[in-house]
């Protein structure tokens, strides 16, 4: 593939015409080979685009599917006794699918010819170096992680929480899968996050390749998938970076329904006070762990606090529900 010949009389070839592939890397010629294969750059970044989305999910998923079937891992289990069902995951599996059809899809398709309108760069080959894409991902963690953690609040109010982001709370341990099990509309506006920083930064840089994107879509959806996957390992992201939120944060929004709203870091959570209840609970099992309880002591203890938390959070969730439209009060 290296020896590229762009094809006569092709859109791809006019584009490459003047492009030197003896000078590219190769994942730079692979990149231009499957543009001069389609031939059409819209489609074929639409497809790409699309391909990339679902290939990581469910390929991210696979794994913790795997961990939920070998209770040697159930360990490092944060809700040791709630493990998936096969037909929890596949009606899981089934709206995700249908949501990536019907929402994210055409989203994805037209994100392209939008985003081009302020700059963005997608056929074009080399291909940004790391030193230029590294810092643009990290700024679109932060803006995502703030977009996310006021959108999420917003979904928890009465008529938002009862007609689109309740579904997201079926499952109060949830599982990898369920990372983008949710209300069509809620992926619309959750979504809404990680595609607006590119776009506003490309507006008003002028300076973004969708290689950056497909970058940043990547971990953005290992980071969706890590947090809904329900296990805390020695080797978690969040013991080595204190402030990266992860499942063990994450999980206890779902059991606990209303701490914890944001969603790669802690910091807009601890600066709200919107993780009192979280902290509470790791106090607490924190003390436990000095008093020298034994490990049948402490596991018990450890299901009795999330018994507690998840009655506190079904109870919150009613109250959510039963929002009184007319009088804008809850009704308990």
């Amino acid at each position: 593939m290296s020896n590229i010949t762009a094809p006569a009389y092709t859109s791809a070839s006019i584009l490459y015409a003047n492009t030197d592939f003896s000078k590219l890397s190769w994942l730079e010629t692979q990149w231009a080979a499957w543009y001069l294969w389609i031939d059409n750059p819209v489609i074929a970044t639409g497809l790409m685009s699309f391909l990339l989305h679902e290939i990581v999910y469910f390929g991210r998923c696979l794994p913790w599917i795997a961990v939920d079937a070998i209770p040697y891992f159930r360990r490092w289990k944060l809700q040791p006794t709630k493990i998936p069902t096969a037909k929890e995951q596949w009606d899981c599996t089934k709206q995700v699918l249908f949501n990536h059809f019907t929402t994210e899809l055409p989203a994805i398709w037209l994100f392209h010819p939008m985003a081009e309108l302020f700059g963005l760069t997608t056929w074009q080959v080399p291909l940004p170096s790391w030193q230029t894409y590294v810092p643009q991902v990290l700024i679109f963690f932060v803006f995502e992680d703030i977009f996310h953690f006021y959108a999420h609040q917003a979904l928890h109010w009465g008529p938002l929480y009862k007609h689109i982001h309740k579904i997201h709370h079926k499952y109060p341990a949830p599982f990898g899968l369920a990372a983008e099990y949710a209300h069509p509309a809620e992926v619309f506006i959750l979504g809404a996050g990680t595609i607006i920083g590119p776009i506003l930064y490309c507006a008003i840089t002028g300076n973004l390749h969708i290689f950056t994107m497909y970058v940043w879509i990547t971990l953005r959806l290992f980071q969706a998938v890590d947090a809904h996957s329900g296990y805390d390992f020695p080797w978690s992201l969040q013991h080595i970076l204190p402030f990266w939120a992860g499942a063990d944060h994450h999980d206890f929004h779902h059991m606990a329904f209303n701490n914890n709203f944001a969603t790669s870091f802690r910091w807009c959570d601890r600066i709200a006070g919107t993780d009192d209840r979280y902290l509470a609970y790791k106090a607490r099992v924190a003390a436990a762990k000095k008093a020298g309880l034994s490990m049948k002591e402490l596991k018990d203890l450890e299901i009795k606090l999330m018994d507690e938390a998840e009655k506190e959070g079904l109870e919150a969730e009613k109250v959510c529900e039963n929002y009184n439209y007319g009088s804008k009060t809850k009704v308990a």
